[in-house]
This record gives C-alpha cells, structure tokens and sequence, in this order.
C-alpha cells in the first residue's frame, strides 16, 4: 500500500487515502465521483496533469480535475473534437474534416465531401456520436516517433501534419490516439474513453458545421444558442488574408521562415491591418460618426488600435480627440465592493455613467467641458486640469472595457454614436485538427507585456487570468454583437515572434507553482513554432510592438 494526499476539488480539503500500487486514477476518482458535481475528466499528480488511466506507483498528491478548470476545459474540448471526428469518418467514410475556430459558443468545423452537407447528414453524424459516448470506447493513447508517425500519417488527409512534423525538427515523437481503429494525432491529453463525453450537439451553419459544448463556467449544460454572424465573416476575411500569404497552419509559416521569407509576411500581415484600419476611419468619416467607441478583451491591442484610428483620421482631415473611460470611475467611497471585501472597478456600476454622458453630449453640442481627471491614489476626480471643446465635425475616440454596452451611452443620440470591437479572433492552427484557443495568444501577449513593464512574473499573470476571463465573460464578450465593425488584432506571423520573449519565462515556472500546469501546455504548442529570431522588421506602430516593446503608440 502506498500513501497519498487527495483533494477532490483544487482548492478542496486535503484527504490521506491509502491505495494498492498501480490502481489507476480513474479507479480512484470512481470512490469519489458519486459526491462531486460533475465529472472528473483528469487530475493534477504532484502538479503535473495527467490522464486518469495513469497509475500511481509512488506517494503523491492528487488533485481531480473538471471541466471548470482550464486544463480539464481543454481536455473536454480535445474529446469531443475527436469523437467528432471519428463520427464523421463513420458516417462519411475518411473526408477531410478542418476544425477552425471558436464561434457561437462553439467550433466552427468544415466537411469536405463529395456531397453537399445537409441537415440530415449532421443529424446521423450526431447520432453517431451519441452511439459512441453509450459504448464507452477507451481512447488508447501511443507515442510514435517522428519516423513511425510519418509513415502513419502519408494518407492524403494527413498533409497539413506532416508538414508541421517536416519543419518541427526538435519534436522527436508525438501522441496518437485510437478509437475502435480510428486513428489520430491530437498534442494534447484526452478523457479515457468515450464515456466521459455527455454533453455536447451539432448545428448545420452555413457552409459547416457548429460542434457545441458546455462552458467552464456551466460543465453540464449547452451554453444559449447565439449566432456571431459578424465574426463569422471576420474569420472569413482572415481565412483569405492567410491565403494570399501563402499560410493557412504552423508547418507553412515554419517553411517560410526557414526559407527566409518571414520579413515579407510580416509587411503583409502589417499592411493589411493598416489597410482595414484606414477603412473603418474613411466610414466613420463617411457617416459623419461623433462618438467612437471601442472595446475588447484583455491583450487586444486597443491601445495601439485606438492612436491608429486617431492617425487615419487625420490623414482624413480630422482631428479626433481621445479619451478613456477610466478617468469616469466613481469616487471611492461609491464604489461598489465585491463580497471579498475588494473594491470592484471591472464593472460599469464603477463608472460615473451619468457625468460621462452628460460630458459627451456636451462636447457634441459644442461647449467647453471641464473633463474629469481620475487620481487613482486618492480615489476621487480632479477637475479643472482638462478645459476642452470640440468642433462639430471632431471625432471623439473612446477606449475603454464597457464600450459597446448600451448602458454606458445611454443618454448620447445613437446616430452619433460607432462602436468597434477589437479582438484577435483567428489563430495559427497546428494543423487541422489541433487548435490554438486565441485566449492563449492573449494571455501570452499579456505574459510579455506584463513581464517587460510591470514586473510581473509569468506564474503571477497566469494566476491572474482567470479573473481576468471572468471579467470578460460578464463585461465584454455578451456585447461584441453590438459592434458595427470587428477589428482583427491578430498577425499571423505573431507567436513565431513572441515565442522568442514568451518561452524563458514559461520555463522559469518551477513545478511546485500553481501556473506550472499551464506554462507546460502552452510549452506543449509553441514547440511546434520556429522562432523569428530579428523582429527588426516589425514597424513600430504594430499591435505586436504593445507587447513585446518598440512602439511609438504607447
């Protein structure tokens, strides 16, 4: 017998459990799952994660894993994407199947048969997969090395792998996984088997199909239905930007640097970013907009965004004025207070909504305002610093979190008003099947960033994000459909370059801290990228400079 320390939930109380070596997590979650609110998907041994069928041989501490953690969250998502595509190759027989990018609560996936896809082909394709999870398949996980994996994968719906495998020459084997005979690489962990995999449906949409699943925050439930029509045509327009360059996963974009031709893609990528940004101003100026709004969530690049915008009206013939929303904060006696006892300055109860509205519709009038001036040491506005009018043709430029919320701008005539939601929605891909969630770009943006200006360590930002998505979840994501234009902050060229600044400090994490878990996954996919090693070649008036240093903009 062997000692352990288990704790059930991860921040749950400790339990000493003794167990026969060899028993397998799963035969332990099994004493336990009857009392937990939802299903155990992995855990954390010794702060490592590992998949339940793992043994345990030696004392440890276990950690059990839902899907309300991210790393249980991934491996859900990883499941459900592989029974999906074994449902598919059982329906269809073996068509290539592209599983794209996050949208309406779900995966954007693409068939590519020779027939049209109907409803009722999504339906069987469902059915199946319901088929699937009753008969408990295990999920058999192997380890290939870089020559048994290329022989596995010469079939013609494989291609996109085997270039990432040519031009990853570090990564000496990679994870392939099986379900009753169908076979597959996946990088990351999965659950043990079909079973796991309770919640999820299909969608018919457009030219593809929705595969939707629960949220981190609600594990047992299909999130409302929502269509994000708007972001749908933004991954078109970035599905053809990567087109004209040539790049549409890793293994392309490690071609081109290996060949030398990183410093075209990056004046591309640049020049179209300027390009949309220079058209969103020539439509403000064309619909004579006063009121320019513009939000995101964290590490999009609104600040660069925002002086580009401000600088593309003018070229127009205007002279915007910019201002941010954090300068309307309450004073902090009216502050509202989280139960922590904490101040709450992420929601729009902490704004003075009802000056900022006034201000604005002044401004629009065209009278002298005395702009507010938030002293965040003493928690109160300062008045009398900031005299200002505007013209009646001068755009004011607004950044700031609540931006597209309609509570914030109540008071202003709508016509006025132009709202931007700015986001880097599309991400370099492994490959066509093994995705990159565009919330890891930001959080590694922001792991830069946050390390370059502030001092924070990679393990305090990671701590931290959490929080930060929650705050996203209640205060920007549920608005962006209000926008009248979406901004793509993303550059695909960009994890080439901030894998350079992001990878030493992913490895400084030592395994007894609580970001350790994190920093190895995402450790996992950007092994997979060649590094731009000269980003001499970035101008400094890129998003991409907000992040990793060099802008002039901020």
């Amino acid at each position: 017998m062997i000692e352990i320390i288990l704790r059930t939930e991860p921040r749950g109380e400790e339990i000493n459990v003794s167990i026969e070596k060899g028993t397998t997590i799963e035969t332990l979650v099994k004493d336990y799952q009857s009392e937990l609110p939802y299903t155990i998907l992995a855990a954390k041994v010794n702060n490592k994660v590992q998949e339940l069928n793992k043994t345990i041989d030696c004392p440890c501490e276990i950690v059990f894993l839902d899907m309300r953690d991210p790393s249980g969250n991934q491996i859900y998502q990883r499941s459900v994407s592989f029974l999906y595509l074994k449902a598919v190759y059982d329906v269809l027989g073996n068509v290539n199947v592209d599983i794209e990018n996050s949208l309406n609560k779900g995966l954007f996936t693409e068939i590519k048969a020779k027939k049209p896809l109907t409803k009722s082909i999504v339906a069987r394709i469902e059915a199946r997969m319901h088929e699937l999870v009753e008969a408990d398949i295990p999920f058999e996980r192997k380890r290939l090395t870089r020559d048994e994996a290329f022989e596995l994968l010469c079939g013609e719906y494989h291609e996109e792998k085997i270039k990432m495998l040519e031009q990853a020459y570090k990564v000496e084997s990679v994870p392939v996984y099986s379900c009753d005979g169908f076979m597959n690489f996946f990088y990351g962990l999965m659950t043990p088997s079909t079973g796991y995999i309770k919640h999820f449906e299909l969608r018919k949409y457009r030219n593809g199909v929705l595969l939707r699943f629960p949220t981190q925050t609600a594990p047992d439930q299909i999130p409302e239905y929502r269509d994000d029509k708007k972001l749908y045509f933004a991954f078109g327009e970035a599905k053809k930007w990567g087109e004209l360059m040539g790049i549409s996963y890793v293994g392309e974009l490690n071609s081109k640097i290996e060949r030398g031709e990183y410093k075209e893609i990056i004046q591309i990528s640049e020049a179209l970013h300027e390009k949309k940004v220079a058209h969103i101003a020539d439509i403000i100026r064309k619909e004579k907009k006063r009121i320019i709004l513009i939000a995101g969530p964290s590490s999009s690049g609104k600040t660069s965004f925002a002086k580009r915008l401000c600088i593309q009206l003018m070229v127009n013939g205007q002279r915007p004025l910019y201002l941010g929303t954090d300068d309307y904060f309450l004073e902090r006696e009216q502050t509202p207070v989280l139960p922590s006892g904490e101040y709450n300055f992420e929601d729009i109860d902490a704004l003075d909504i009802e000056l900022f509205n006034d201000n604005m519709n002044d401004l629009l009038e065209g009278k002298e305002v005395d702009l507010p001036i938030f002293d965040f040491i003493k928690g109160t506005k300062r008045f009398g610093q900031r005299i200002t009018k505007v013209e009646n043709n001068q755009p004011i430029v607004i950044e700031g979190i609540h931006g597209l919320n309609e509570a914030l701008t109540s008071k202003i005539p709508t016509e006025a008003k132009f709202k931007i939601y700015i986001s880097p929605f599309t991400q370099l891909n492994i490959d066509n099947h093994n995705r990159i969630p565009t919330t890891d770009v930001r959080m590694l943006r922001r792991l830069v960033r946050d390390n370059k200006y502030r001092g924070s360590s990679a393990q305090y930002t990671i701590e931290q994000w959490p929080k930060v998505r929650a705050g996203e979840d209640k205060n920007i994501f549920p608005y962006n459909g209000e926008a009248d234009v979406l901004f793509n902050s993303a550059l695909i060229y960009e994890l080439a370059v901030i894998k350079k600044y992001a990878q030493p400090l992913l490895e400084s994490i030592g395994q007894e801290e609580e970001s350790y878990c994190e920093a190895v996954r995402m450790l996992k996919f950007l092994r997979f990228f060649k590094i731009i090693e000269d980003d001499s070649v970035i101008a400094n008036n890129s998003i991409i400079r907000e992040f990793i240093g060099g802008s002039i903009l901020v």
